[in-house]
């Protein structure tokens, strides 16, 4: 490896120390509590460090949210691009979506969780990596509606409605945790994404 190479991988390791870190802080203490100056402390680097890196927040804010976006429509890609019945790999979908949320709560609640740190604020959605997130999951509902096995026709409604029970109890899962008597998780899960399919169906 040349001495060029290494600088890179080192340049590219810190960048995503620093995002890690960012996240963690964002998570723990919010996003408006949490400085350049907070992070750099936390990866024992100066703020000038940082600022070679992100030019400010809402940046570091932004590379998160495409981080997310990304690993998410990559998960959703593999599972809705099988070939199969649609409304199994919309079910599919939908339980993965939960699945990544909580697997990542850190990348979870930075990007969907904090009204004060919105991803994107500055950024068009149309063409977004949160765009083509969602896109995955209109093109799931948008195969079960040619397919006829909805009773609505209504694809962005549906895909938003189903988004809005998938986000309610990732959310509450993430947010409240041990702290509440859940029943049994994945039997939660499976019952919520049931019931939210076949307010839909034929």
């Amino acid at each position: 490896m040349s001495v060029t190479d290494r600088r890179e991988r080192q340049k590219l390791a810190l960048r995503q120390e620093i995002l890690t870190a960012a996240r963690e802080l964002f998570a723990k203490e919010g996003y408006e509590n949490v400085s350049m100056r907070r992070i750099a402390e936390k990866i024992e680097y100066s703020p000038t460090t940082i600022y070679l890196y992100f030019r400010d927040k809402d940046e570091l804010l932004h590379e998160m949210c495409t981080e997310t976006f990304a690993l998410l429509t990559r998960k959703l890609t593999k599972l809705l691009g099988t070939a199969g019945d649609p409304v199994d790999k919309l079910r599919m979908g939908l339980k993965a979506y939960v699945q990544f949320g909580l697997k990542h709560p850190n990348h979870y609640f930075t990007t969907f969780m904090q009204p004060a740190a919105k991803c994107g604020e500055e950024h068009q959605y149309e063409g977004s990596p949160g765009a083509d997130a969602f896109q995955k999951l209109v093109e799931g509902v948008t195969a079960c509606v040619q397919a006829r096995r909805f009773r609505e026709t209504d694809v962005l409604a549906i895909s938003q409605s189903l988004w809005m029970v998938t986000h309610g109890i990732t959310s509450l899962l993430i947010s409240f945790g041990a702290d509440f008597p859940w029943v049994e998780r994945d039997r939660l899960i499976d019952l919520t994404v049931e019931n939210a399919l076949r307010g839909w169906a034929v």
